[in-house]
């Protein structure tokens, strides 16, 4: 009898002890998974711009548009917003700069929701320099005071345009046309001259390798990495030459990436503030191109791409924001006037060589991640000639 007692009451206490030892370790193990996915305030995502993925909660306080300023009024567009941990915060250096792609503008731009400033918004994505200032980069996820995530809207890709987005232009023609699209892409955010490089690293990429760069001129393709002012280097080449209106690097016209390409710096040198026409001596460097005193000649691959930056740039910059009104002309004598010829040539290029998938594709990326606005000539070839015919 003593024997058998003894002998069931041991697994009795063995089975007790398991259990007693599952007990206490289960709340470890949760403790720790929630830990892990905690959501970062916003001090603490300031603190750690290590190109992590993370989520982080706070309060929209404006729309950021350079690196020490936010709009709190008179958004301009829907590219970005600002969050901090206060919903009153006013110190630009306690702010999140959130990248507002595509995907999630309709519900969390702040030109087409104004009244979005002073709630909470919870955001996933890349911690990494926005606008030189601490960031959350291409979002995954974002939702309402740390509500269900939305699933995002299908960004437009290919040759279609966003039909919405022109909506103001449809069925106009001449200067009715010009004055619409004018207020269309004017909404823009813009980039420092230091985001250029960002920025080009992005749009300008090899299809075919995406550790490089298409040199817009040369053609070669080159490692992002050795962009500065060196003889072999690449550097940021104004198509419309910032002499013609004196802009310079100036956040604006001077930073529009529609026409700020990458190129081989000798290659820049050689093209330098010339107009565009064709003839001259070959350039070195870049197969396919011409210069002489007067003027620069690209290579056939890209001669519509260099009428449609020109189009562009005329278009966006009308006079009315501060900046030169930009307007191609028939010369190639224009000098420092804000003027850059010749534009009967550079509309026979834009028929000839009409936007192919490495030019739309670059329209996007300018569209979705840079600076919310498009070229409509990428868009709508036919309104070259339907402003200009």
């Amino acid at each position: 009898m003593n024997m058998k007692s003894v002998t069931r009451s041991r697994p009795g206490r063995l089975i007790a002890a398991v259990v007693l030892t599952v007990t206490v370790a289960t709340p470890l193990v949760v403790t720790n998974a929630a830990s892990a996915a905690a959501t970062l305030t916003v001090s603490q995502a300031l603190a750690a711009q290590d190109g992590r993925t993370a989520t982080v909660t706070g309060w929209v306080v404006g729309q950021p548009t350079a690196t020490n300023t936010v709009l709190t009024s008179g958004y301009t567009a829907d590219t970005a917003i600002a969050i901090a941990d206060q919903a009153g915060e006013t110190s630009t250096a306690r702010m999140l700069y959130v990248q507002v792609t595509a995907a999630w503008r309709s519900g969390f731009g702040l030109l087409s929701n104004p009244s979005l400033r002073g709630r909470q918004v919870t955001a996933t994505g890349t911690l990494t320099a926005y606008f030189s200032h601490g960031g959350l980069k291409d979002p995954t996820a974002m939702s309402l005071g740390g509500g269900t995530t939305p699933t995002p809207t299908p960004t437009p890709t290919g040759t279609a345009s966003p039909t919405a987005y022109y909506a103001a232009a449809t069925g106009k023609t001449g200067p009715a046309l010009r004055t619409a699209l004018h207020a269309i892409i004017r909404t823009q955010t813009t980039l420092t001259y230091d985001q250029v490089w960002e920025a080009l690293k992005d749009t300008d990429q090899d299809p075919a390798n995406p550790a490089n760069v298409i040199l817009l001129y040369s053609g070669r393709s080159q490692s992002k990495a050795t962009n500065g002012g060196g003889v072999d280097d690449w550097n940021r080449e104004h198509v419309w030459a910032k002499s013609h209106g004196d802009f310079g690097t100036a956040t604006g016209p001077g930073t529009d990436v529609h026409h700020l390409r990458p190129e081989d710096v000798s290659v820049n040198s050689a093209r330098g503030n010339k107009d565009f026409d064709t003839g001259g001596s070959a350039v070195a460097q870049a197969p396919g191109c011409y210069t002489d005193a007067d003027s620069f000649e690209p290579r056939d691959a890209v001669k519509g791409d260099v009428a449609r930056m020109i189009l562009y740039m005329a278009i966006r910059y009308e006079g009315d924001d501060g900046w030169p009104d930009l307007e191609p002309n028939d010369s190639v004598a224009n000098g420092g006037a804000p003027r850059l010829g010749r534009l009967t040539r550079l509309l026979a290029w834009h028929a000839q060589d009409p936007p192919d998938a490495f030019e739309q594709r670059r329209n996007q990326r300018i569209y979705e991640r840079w600076q919310g606005n498009r070229n409509p000539f990428v868009d709508h070839p036919e309104w070259a000639r339907a402003i200009w015919g």
